[in-house]
């Protein structure tokens, strides 16, 4: 065999590049098997939670509103609020997510701060700083001022022009003078249907009887309620924008002025009374003369003679009305009032009254009431009369036309003869019922005359009456008008009062 040189050096390389490759192969076996020479198997990485929210502070106007939220996670998480006021949208989720914070308005004057809380197991919570802020300040109504000059504008009548102007009046009876609540003698709120129906059946001035003792918010200060003082100019915004003249006066109302006149209560009823009539007159100071103010109503300690005792402090009361009401200026210093005799009774007025004094000529009016023979107007409990007048055969002895014409005539003497303008601020004979349809008849017709005459003698002397309606339209009541409709009831009986007119 002959050597080549060239022939063995591609041998030996052919050799050294099969073992090369052995050795690789087992580099990529060894290196698939997972092992190095002197290490273990290796293990996955641990679980970390993460949770991060954004913002971390959160700011809200009075109103309240909702801002949102936006969390970063990879676990379960859940928002818990320390504040009922602010609130998530979500109590608890997965992930990443975005929630809502929640503030309801602000009603306290203010700042308040929340602590949002999120959390999750195996991290850190993330809180969220919420703030709000106040309410706004109530604005602060201006006081109004206890006195201003006085103003004449619009108060050109002097008590006795006006009472002239009024022609008919009618009274809003068992309503606004109920202590505490319009409608707890079951009547309707007093509407504006209501007394454009009564203008639209011929009366011209209403009187407003009123309740205040339960409506003060305080038996200390005697402030009356807002609300109330707004309720009753509702209801004489009624009256004088239909050009009706409204008398408004302080009524029964539990009895704190009206069955106290007696020295031992004359100190702290004087008081209240002075309080309540300022306030009073300076809530209505600006309207013009169809408003005018009644001081009181049947104030007596019974229904007997009065004692000197009695008069001496019951006529001290209106003197204190009219100081108050003079007192705060403005269209009140020439505004006409209303005074009352003793018990509103036409002969105590005859024996006992006396005049208040006034800063001001001719403003007073003086209020009687009118319910005679009362056997025939408001006896209720058995031994009543069905009938009254000439001609009418169910009637007393007493209390008929003659009768009649003499109280209106010692009024005449004693009052207009001097200059004093006078009202009847209350008067009228109820309804009877449970009568055979002859009697009924006869009755109402009865009735009717007992109105018609009593106009007819008021007019002639130039009294102004005042119908007393309760509201009621059945026997045993006077009303004349559906409260809630306005629409006449008992036609024959508007008409019998309103035609004398």
């Amino acid at each position: 065999m002959i050597f080549h040189p060239g022939l063995l050096k591609m041998q030996l390389d052919k050799k050294l590049q099969m073992r090369k490759l052995g050795l690789f192969l087992v580099t990529l076996w060894l290196m698939g098997m997972g092992c190095k020479e002197n290490e273990g198997p290796v293990n996955p990485p641990a679980f970390v939670a993460e949770l991060s929210a954004t913002p971390l502070q959160l700011e809200f106007g009075n109103d309240g509103g909702e801002n949102p939220v936006a969390i970063s996670s990879n676990t379960t998480w859940q928002v818990v609020s320390d504040a009922a006021w602010c609130r998530s949208n979500i109590q608890t989720s997965r992930n990443d997510a975005t929630i809502r914070i929640i503030a309801d308005a602000n009603d306290v004057e203010s700042m308040r701060t929340a602590i949002v809380t999120i959390s999750a197991e195996e991290v850190e919570d993330v809180t969220i700083a919420v703030s709000q802020e106040a309410k706004e300040p109530d604005p602060i109504e201006p006081e109004i001022p206890d006195s201003i000059a006085p103003d004449a504008t619009g108060m050109e009548s002097n008590a006795t022009q006006l009472v002239a102007k009024m022609k008919v009046g009618w009274n809003i009876g068992n309503s606004l003078e109920v202590p505490g609540s319009e409608t707890a003698w079951g009547n309707p709120v007093v509407s504006k249907t209501l007394i454009d129906g009564v203008k639209n059946a011929g009366f011209n001035a209403i009187r407003i009887p009123c309740a205040w003792d339960s409506h003060l918010e305080s038996q200390e200060t005697y402030k009356i309620q807002d609300a109330w003082l707004a309720r009753v100019k509702e209801v004489v915004d009624y009256c004088v924008d239909n050009e009706m003249y409204a008398m408004l006066n302080i009524h029964w109302d539990g009895g704190w002025l009206e069955e106290h006149p007696m020295y031992e209560f004359q100190e702290e009823v004087n008081k209240k009374q002075y309080a309540i009539w300022k306030q009073i007159a300076k809530y209505f100071r600006d309207y013009n003369e169809y408003l005018m103010f009644a001081g009181t109503n049947e104030v007596r300690e019974n229904y007997g003679n009065p004692s000197a005792e009695n008069i001496i402090v019951q006529e001290s009361y209106v003197q204190t009305f009219v100081d108050a009401v003079r007192s705060t200026g403005g269209k009140n210093a020439y505004r006409n009032l209303v005074v009352q005799t003793y018990n509103t009774n036409v002969d105590h007025g005859i024996n006992h009254h006396t005049m208040p004094a006034d800063r001001v000529d001719n403003r007073l009016i003086v209020e009687v009431h009118y319910y005679d023979p009362w056997e025939f107007t408001i006896k209720t409990d058995g031994g009543y009369n069905t009938q009254w007048g000439e001609g009418y055969t169910d009637v007393t002895g007493w209390g008929q036309e003659d009768f009649m014409e003499a109280q209106f005539n010692k009024l005449k003497n004693k009052y207009i003869d001097n200059g004093i303008p006078l009202v009847i601020g209350e008067y009228s004979a109820m309804l009877r019922g449970d009568m055979p349809d002859d009697l009924q008849a006869k009755h109402e017709e009865s009735r009717n005359y007992y109105h018609k005459t009593l106009n007819e003698e008021a007019k002639k002397i130039g009294i102004v009456t005042f119908y007393w309606d309760n509201g009621y339209t059945t026997p045993n009541a006077s009303g004349l008008f559906n409260r809630k409709t306005g629409v006449p009831v008992h036609v024959q009986a508007i008409e019998a009062i309103v035609n004398v007119y």
